[in-house]
């Protein structure tokens, strides 16, 4: 099974991070306001970034460094275009 980090951009211009099984999903529940609480505040525009892992462990952890980055560095990520597949240990 995969695991998977995403980042919604939403329509005010704000980014969410998230991880998840299945982004096509899970990003439907964001737009009926049946995902996050943030998401239901900040309405979903679309998902601009992805990361596969192996391990929730991982996908964690990568959710959370992203978390912790300024506004302008997750904008710097999705402007990378790179979507990337993690081996477990490394992110």
């Amino acid at each position: 099974m995969s695991y998977y980090v995403y980042l919604i951009l939403c329509q005010d211009g704000s980014y969410y991070t998230g991880h998840t099984v299945n982004v096509e999903d899970r990003f439907a529940q964001h737009e009926r306001g049946r995902g996050a609480r943030y998401t239901r505040i900040h309405k979903p525009k679309r998902v601009v970034h992805v990361e596969e892992f192996r391990s929730r462990k991982e996908a964690i952890r990568r959710e959370k460094a992203i978390k912790t980055l300024s506004h302008k560095a997750k904008r710097r990520l999705v402007d990378s275009g790179s979507t990337s597949t993690h081996e477990c240990g490394s992110t």
